[in-house]
């Protein structure tokens, strides 16, 4: 199963491998190269963008550290809902106040 993965910082990069280990197909996406070159060492797919990480992925997760992270990941053209396929779960796990996860 394709599990798009936006956010590889101190909490999201161990939830990633954690999925990689449980043999799902993890595609990442994080504004570190350091990040994201530790992750592709341990299987995991580079994505170019939000959206490219969304693309065809059952579930979308994101472990984003503020509100204005979460919104700018999620809109615009190369964000996760212009990527989302129909039936598709975003998963939003970030640092934020429950009023910007509505």
């Amino acid at each position: 199963m394709k599990i798009g993965f936006i956010g590889l910082g101190h909490m999201g990069a161990p939830m990633a491998l954690n999925l990689l280990k449980a043999g799902h197909d993890v595609h990442a996406f994080d504004l570190s190269a350091d990040a994201l070159r530790a992750l592709q060492d341990a299987g995991a797919q580079v994505a170019a963008s939000p959206r490219d990480a969304a693309s065809g992925a059952a579930f979308v997760i994101t472990m984003l550290p503020a509100a204005p992270h979460v919104r700018s990941v999620l809109a615009g053209e190369n964000g996760v809902l212009a990527g989302l396929d129909a039936g598709a779960t975003v998963i939003d796990s970030s640092t934020i106040d429950p009023a910007s996860a509505q």
